[in-house]
């Protein structure tokens, strides 16, 4: 019976189930995506890390440890990393870059990748380097070209494509120079204040006995804060960070996918309700009430099917278009191959939301008496709740829950996730509700007919609003949330345009450097901006305990801070709890310091504790005075930890200078000038920092609006279907109007007003919620100003009115083009 019912309606049932294709279509991908990369990490682990153990510190290590670490392995290698500037010879041209002294024959599994090839091996033969690609092609540089590092030239060998664990983001924010580590040294870059990572990588052929080195030395290593990294970690850390991404992706998908579970739930229900005199006819016939259920379930069920691999197949494809996307996020080489289980996952999905979602529609079927047979069709039998469609409820709402926890994996962001979808349906569905009452209620009779007709179509029986404003209203609601938020993370970095913003650092000056580099700035009439003292200091102590393995601040122990002193709060810094010491009362007298309120939270530290700071070998025992709030999106130097003047004045030190220059041009030879004069000295261009974050925020957002994408055309999908699904209804009302006289242009225009109010009111209720959203998360997330661009929200909500009305109206030409005879004889 199935079967034979739905012989009529198979193209329209084809068409309800095509709300959910793009939703599974993008979780499948998503889901294949994950599981190649996944795969990938493994197979290719070794070559992302290129050694079986890394031990990393980010000061120079004490003598008895470098004894013990210094021949462990069988192949060993060492290396040193840190920021410095790099003057090009020939181009005349500088630029901050990552420099990574090597020696040995790192990495030992993978490669160096270079052109030519043999230079990877053999710039350690002299005095070498192998330059970025990204680097030799700004500054037009040639293989045998010379490069200045520091006080040393270098030829450069060959030009670097890849090093291990390096993605085509890392290489345009940082692009790498590799030296040899003989000469690193002879540079002069090793000074006081010097930011250098220290790495040494070992080759193990006994997996045993690196299990037994790890567990010898990790506890060691731990308490002197040195990092020990393996193949196990890398690949879990890897594994990580990719899977944030992939949970982001699959909520994106799981969004285009709720739009299409309420695109067939509001199908299915006018599907249903034009069924209802043949189900009547049924029952009067002996069919029992749960048959009959059953007839539309099965259809449902099987459409459903089909549905989801339709969108299993499509979801396969796309996934192959996925590491196109995110390649230059991607530290390995992705191999895409067919997913069996994420396809499974997906048909499985979508057979339980084709059915989950319909169900609250198929149950009235049960409720059907055979008396609605010879009942006038506008009659309707007011029935008690089903008890067993408020149970339905819960299982859709488990149903998001428990998809939403499965991706997040986390129940606090679950439980918000799910609020916020719950929170926007009811809004929109408020908001259709009140505008179809308000249309009822204060509908202006003295409008035109036409008008008139098309306005109430919004509340009049079968009327699309609620179904058009919660799907349209959400899909725009989403695209604009994400839009608006690139917006603020690219307002808080582009702060610093402003003309009294500095856009130039020099840091590492040391205190011999600070008069000769002022002298060089303002002979070149370029303003002294924000010069402030740093000095290099490690937490010994809190409270009088040093760190201890269960202790609640062991990352307070670990890795050096960059402090600084001052006698005045800077326009940035606001105090927030405590006292503001300025200056020592005396030599004797109690250190009372000031720490970001953030820093402070993370490392477990209330006012009035004790802190024992080693200043490079001086012990200095201080009291937290105050707590301040920084802000970070203003460009100048900020510090975790300040100290009041009149205590670390002698202490080792260098320097930071930020000032700005009016032109690209005065800002190359300046920086040219600062090379050359001082070549410890490393100078942040902020405006090329600012375009890098441009491009690196733009390629993020193509990913995200790569995803977004599949919620704009599920929601279009989702209008598109609601449209054609109550075709019938509106192919009824339209030759009754053509019969008794109106024009083809007059029902055009009826249609026509109806959806253009829908269009609008769907629209500006999602862009509501995108405002409200954006303007949330800008004041508690990103702690930014919001100031919504007017433009682009203009072209958004003109789109897509646009997109609805021509829809709409596209649907009823088949009426207008015809006699309605022809029209009533094709129907009967």
């Amino acid at each position: 019976m199935a079967w034979r019912d739905s012989r009529k309606n198979r193209s329209r049932l084809f068409l309800f189930i095509s709300s959910i294709v793009l939703g599974i279509a993008a979780l499948v991908a998503v889901y294949s995506f994950k599981d190649n990369l996944q795969r990938d990490i493994d197979q290719q682990a070794k070559e992302l890390t290129g050694a079986d153990l890394i031990i990393e510190s980010r000061r120079t290590i004490a003598t008895p440890t470098l004894k013990a670490i210094e021949n462990l392995g069988d192949e060993r290698a060492q290396e040193r990393t840190f920021a410095s500037m790099v003057y090009f010879i020939k181009d005349g041209g500088s630029r901050l870059i990552q420099i990574k002294a090597l020696q040995g024959k790192y990495p030992f599994y993978g490669s160096i990748e270079t052109t030519p090839v043999a230079a990877a091996s053999s710039f350690q033969d002299g005095r070498n380097a192998l330059v970025d690609q990204t680097l030799m092609l700004q500054f037009n540089a040639k293989v045998g070209d010379s490069i200045k590092v520091g006080e040393l030239h270098f030829a450069i060998a060959g030009i670097l494509h890849k090093a291990p664990g390096q993605t085509g983001i890392s290489s345009t924010i940082a692009p790498i120079v590799y030296i040899p580590l003989t000469y690193l040294e002879k540079t002069g870059l090793t000074k006081i204040g010097s930011r250098i990572t220290y790495r040494f990588y070992y080759q193990y052929q006994n997996a045993e006995l690196l299990a037994q080195t790890i567990k010898k030395l990790e506890p060691k290593l731990e308490k002197e804060g040195l990092d020990i990294e393996t193949v196990a970690s890398k690949k879990e850390e890897t594994g990580r960070s990719f899977k944030d991404m992939s949970r982001f992706l699959a909520l994106a998908g799981f969004i285009a996918l709720l739009l299409g579970c309420i695109g067939v739930g509001s199908a299915i229900h006018v599907y249903i309700q034009e069924k209802l005199s043949t189900i009547a006819t049924l029952r009067c016939l002996g069919l029992k009430a749960r048959h009959a259920f059953l007839i539309y379930l099965i259809q449902i069920a099987f459409i459903g099917l089909i549905g989801a691999v339709l969108g299993s197949i499509l979801g396969t494809l796309i996934q192959f278009l996925l590491p196109m996307v995110l390649k230059d996020f991607l530290p390995i080489a992705i191999t895409m191959q067919i997913s069996w289980l994420a396809i499974i996952q997906g048909i499985i999905l979508g057979l339980i939301i084709s059915i989950l979602f319909t169900l609250p529609s198929l149950l009235a079927v049960r409720k059907i008496s055979p008396l609605n047979a010879i009942r006038a069709s506008f009659e309707h039998t007011t029935s008690k709740r089903d008890p067993v469609k408020w149970l339905v409820y819960l299982l859709m709402l488990g149903f998001v829950f428990g998809f939403t926890y499965l991706q997040m994996k986390s129940v606090i962001q679950t439980i918000a996730f799910t609020m916020a979808i719950v929170i926007a349906f009811l809004l929109l569905m408020l908001f259709s509700k009140i505008l179809m009452f308000l249309v009822r209620k204060f509908l202006p009779m003295s409008w035109s007919y036409l008008w008139r007709q098309g306005f109430a179509n919004l509340y009049r029986p079968n009327n699309q609003t609620l179904m058009l404003t919660v799907s349209i209203g959400l899909s725009t609601a989403f695209i604009c949330t994400l839009f608006f938020v690139q917006g603020i993370l690219i307002s808080r970095v582009t702060l610093s345009s402003g003309a009294n913003q500095p856009n130039m650092v020099m840091f590492d000056i040391q205190n011999t450097q600070k008069e000769g580099l002022n002298t060089l700035t303002k002979s070149y009439n370029l303003p002294l901006m924000n010069q402030v003292p740093v000095i290099t200091m490690r937490i010994e102590e809190i409270n009088g305990k040093k760190l201890a393995a269960d202790s609640g601040n062991a990352r307070a122990f670990k890795g050096e801070i960059r402090a600084t002193y001052q006698d005045t709060l800077t326009a940035a810094e606001k105090i927030t709890a405590g006292v503001w010491t300025g200056k020592v009362a005396s030599a004797n007298a109690p250190i009372y310091i000031s720490l970001d309120q953030g820093y402070a939270k993370r490392i477990n530290v209330k006012l009035k504790d004790k802190i024992l700071f080693n200043v490079q070998g001086m012990l200095i025992p201080t009291i937290v005075g105050s707590f301040r709030e920084i802000n970070w999106g203003r460009m100048q130097t900020n510090f975790r930890v300040v100290f009041p003047a009149g205590v670390l004045e002698k202490a080792p030190q260098f320097h930071v200078l930020m000032t700005r220059v009016p032109s690209k041009e005065v800002s190359a030879k300046f920086q040219g000038d600062v090379v050359k004069g001082f070549p410890n000295v490393s100078v942040i261009d902020l405006e090329l920092v600012l375009q890098l974050l441009d491009e690196l925020l733009s390629k993020i957002s193509f990913v995200i609006r790569f995803m977004a994408g599949f919620s704009m055309a599920t929601g279009w999908i989702v209008l598109l279907s609601s449209v054609l699904t109550s075709k019938n209804q509106r192919i009824k009302e339209s030759i009754l109007l053509r019969t008794l006289g109106a024009s083809r242009k007059q029902v055009l225009i009826i249609n026509a007003v109806e959806y253009f109010f829908l269009g609008v009111f769907a629209a500006g209720a999602g862009l509501i919620l995108a405002l409200s959203g954006s303007w949330l998360l800008a004041k508690f997330s990103f702690e930014a100003s919001f100031s919504p661009p007017l433009l682009p929200i203009f072209a958004l909500f003109s789109i897509v009115v646009a997109l609805v009305v021509v829809t709409g109206v596209w649907s009823t030409r088949g009426v207008l083009n015809q006699p309605p005879l022809k029209i009533l004889r094709n129907e009967g």
